[in-house]
């Protein structure tokens, strides 16, 4: 599970790792140049960085390689500069790394990306690098949101998985809803209120287990499936559509009860 994140401070996608991390409750550090210098002059002291000492070997951008169990790397584009110095940092020490390409890769499909690489790799401290902004005037943004879709996604499979309540199987949709619901904490409750359309159609994929199985659709449940079919209002349904129907009736009802809730 992530526990940390780390980078250089410097624009663009480093910068966007560290606000992410602050505004998440994640812990955060890392290494940076003697001075805290960056692309916009002194870092401020709200990120937690340390300096390198002058002339010390290696350089921040290899020592916060080395610190982390694995860099993800974030571009518009092929790696470059910098961002193309810390994979081949993350080979020569042997440490796993991530490339993603927002060029080929749309916000919904690099969260899950990101997830997955985290849990298979078991990382804990997480460093990020890529370009700065006056390289990616949109490389900042683009960052923020892929890591909070992800964040997102591995917060909701852990809140499921903390449960062990008797599952009992619902009959209508609103029933699955409540029962969803009532399993997550009140700051899951906020953040799915709060996803955007794009970040909500990632919900499918980590409430999509605990519907299929623990709500009986993978052998039966055929009220469940005919609720799902009637709310869905098309002559084509598919069993598999169930968790759509579902998920997005999840978050819709959190839109109405939770999205002005504080954290």
């Amino acid at each position: 599970m992530l526990e940390k994140i780390i980078s250089g401070g410097q624009t663009g996608a480093e910068r966007a790792a560290l606000d992410f991390a602050i505004e998440f409750d994640i812990s955060h550090g890392g290494w940076i140049s003697k001075d805290r210098e960056a692309e916009d002059g002194v870092l401020p002291e709200k990120y937690q960085l340390r300096e390198m000492p002058p002339g010390s070997y290696p350089k921040h951008s290899e020592r916060n390689v080395v610190d982390a169990d694995g860099t993800l790397i974030l571009s518009h584009g092929k790696l470059s500069g910098r961002s193309s110095l810390s994979a081949k940092i993350a080979e020569k020490h042997h440490r796993p790394w991530l490339h993603i390409n927002f060029a080929k890769t749309n916000g919904f499909e690099a969260a899950r990306a990101i997830n997955t690489w985290i849990t298979e790799n078991e990382i804990e401290t997480l460093n990020i690098a890529g370009l700065r902004a006056s390289k990616d005037p949109k490389i900042y943004d683009a960052t923020y949101k892929a890591l909070a879709a992800a964040f997102h996604l591995a917060s909701v499979m852990t809140s499921m998985d903390r449960t062990d309540e008797l599952w009992r199987k619902p009959k209508t949709v609103d029933e699955a809803v409540d029962i969803l619901i009532s399993k997550l904490t009140l700051k899951d409750k906020v953040r799915i209120a709060r996803m955007s359309p794009e970040e909500a159609s990632a919900l499918p994929m980590s409430l999509g287990d605990y519907i299929w199985v623990k709500f009986g659709l993978k052998n039966g449940n055929d009220e469940l499936l005919e609720s799902c079919s009637q709310m869905a209002k098309t002559a084509e349904f598919h069993r598999e559509s169930a968790i759509d129907v579902i998920a997005e009736a999840v978050w819709k009802k959190l839109r109405k009860t939770h999205a002005l809730r504080p954290i």
